[in-house]
């Protein structure tokens, strides 16, 4: 199963972090996953609400079990309600299909996981997210 090295995983949350600050964004909780959707590291700013947890993992977790992120995900829900909430029922509620969700990609284009911010508004936790990710010398698909 393909996953992101740790020292990659940590890298993208302190990156993820460091332009939460830029920007002036609310207290961020970054999550990575590799390609299982198992947890590889996560982390939450102080005055993070302690729930963010479930949040990012949700993000996280839609987007590299459907293989989409988390805009096409929301998308999707938009367009078919009943298809993302059959998928949710299918992986046990754990879905969150909004932005904040990004499938990270290698050099050669495969999934190796996936990063889940939240905190800020969505499109806020997608430019942490990928910031993150690009720090880290990876491709993200917001």
């Amino acid at each position: 199963m393909a996953e992101i090295p740790i020292r990659k995983c940590r890298g993208i949350i302190k990156a993820a972090f460091a332009k939460g600050r830029e920007l002036e964004l609310k207290p961020l909780s970054v999550i990575v996953l590799d390609a299982g959707g198992n947890v590889q590291a996560f982390e939450r700013e102080d005055g993070a609400a302690p729930g963010r947890f479930q949040i990012a993992h949700g993000k996280a977790y839609g987007s590299v079990m459907l293989g989409i992120a988390g805009r096409a995900q929301m998308a999707r829900a938009e367009d078919q309600a009943y298809f993302i909430a059959a998928v949710n029922g299918a992986y046990g509620g754990q879905l969150i299909p909004v932005p904040g969700g990004v499938l990270v990609r290698d050099k050669r284009d495969r999934i190796v996981g996936a990063v889940g911010v939240t905190g800020d508004t969505s499109d806020n936790d997608v430019i942490a997210a990928l910031a993150g990710i690009e720090a880290a010398g990876l491709q993200g698909e917001a």
